[in-house]
């Protein structure tokens, strides 16, 4: 290979092997040591069934390539290895023209479609709900201000035995302009002040903060990559996710639970933003419970404003977190079974020269 394409092979964000004339692996890129969890090395000369398993009979697929010289696709199949569970992906197979006898194998992993289409969806239907919302608590606060003044005027000429109705009257109303409140907080959050933050710095101010209060009754652990790049955020308002993600887990976990805290890199997860470029958030933080997890008819809209799996819920706090890690041009996703929830957080290297 050339310089240049070397330069774009090491570069491709999508996992790709060539295969020789015997289907044995004579090349792969970095993106495919990443996903297959096994180094070149290691790779380099073993028959490709030896390394990787797809729910897919593929050798007659190559052999199509081979003499056809032309491009094949196999779309939402399990692809796996010996060293972690199978991922659906849509799998590319096409010719190399200064090698017929060989082929190029591209994985796209759906789950990172799969995980984009969503944050696209709550996002859109974030900003609808808000609007809405605001405008309805606009419109409500002024009324129940004054069914509660008229509830207080009314409890100074009742019997001490009828006062229990007017105090439920001006409890219940207090509660709604509460909630309201939370509403129009949800709609005014800032635009982020971003700058470099380490990632694990800011995770060690929510852990303690979280073991000392609402978590205090579980066991935290951390499973941190030391050698992260500086993030590009909004370090309080990040603060505030991580945060908000701890106590929901606090919540869902018996006593005597645990959290885990895990960061890692990711290669080849991008978002758009809303001026078309696109971004690449390969920095990952995941917050796992051991909690019940999060109802089946509830997990596929659990980022959208007013859905809560909680009784008394509003809804709010994952939106709201939903929305931050957005503005930060990240994505956020979640994965839950009964016994392991888990809240992943897609997040952009700081620019170069970046200080916090």
């Amino acid at each position: 290979m050339t310089s240049v394409t070397d330069a774009l092979w090491a570069s491709l964000p999508i996992p790709a092997l060539i295969l020789d004339a015997d289907d044995r692996i004579a090349d792969v890129n970095p993106a495919a040591e990443a996903f297959l969890n096994t180094s070149r090395r290691s790779l380099l000369g073993f028959p490709v069934w030896d390394k990787i398993f797809v729910d897919a009979p593929l050798e007659e697929s190559f052999a199509r390539v081979r003499n056809a010289q032309s491009a094949l696709f196999v779309n939402a199949v399990d692809v796996g290895t010996g060293s972690r569970k199978p991922v659906s992906c849509d799998v590319q197979i096409t010719g190399l023209t200064d090698r017929p006898d060989h082929v190029l194998v591209l994985l796209e992993s759906r789950e990172m479609q799969g995980r984009m289409d969503r944050a696209m969806s709550s996002k859109t239907a974030a900003k609808s709900a808000i609007g809405m919302a605001e405008m309805l608590a606009h419109e409500i606060k002024n009324p129940l201000a004054g069914i509660t003044g008229a509830a207080q005027l009314i409890s100074m000429n009742l019997p001490p035995e009828d006062l229990e109705l007017t105090d439920l009257i001006v409890a219940e109303t207090r509660r709604v302009l509460k909630l309201l409140e939370q509403v129009e907080d949800f709609g005014n959050v800032r635009p982020p002040d971003r700058k470099g933050v380490n990632i694990h710095d800011v995770l060690d101010r929510a852990r303690k903060s979280a073991a000392l209060g609402f978590a205090a009754h579980m066991t935290i652990e951390d499973e941190y990559d030391p050698s992260l790049p500086l993030t590009w955020a909004d370090p309080d308002q990040l603060l505030q996710v991580i945060l908000n993600l701890l106590k929901n887990a606090a919540e869902a976990g018996a006593e005597g639970g645990t959290i885990r805290i895990r960061t890692f890199y990711e290669l080849g997860l991008k978002v758009r933003r809303s001026d078309g470029s696109g971004a690449a958030v390969p920095l990952q933080v995941e917050v796992v419970d051991d909690g019940p997890g999060i109802p089946a008819d509830l997990a596929q809209d659990i980022f959208e404003p007013f859905v809560s799996g909680r009784e008394n819920g509003t809804g709010l706090g994952l939106a709201l977190i939903s929305k931050i890690v957005s503005d930060h041009d990240g994505l956020i996703s979640v994965d839950s079974v009964p016994g392991r929830t888990a809240f992943r957080i897609s997040l952009p290297v700081a620019p170069k020269g970046a200080t916090g």
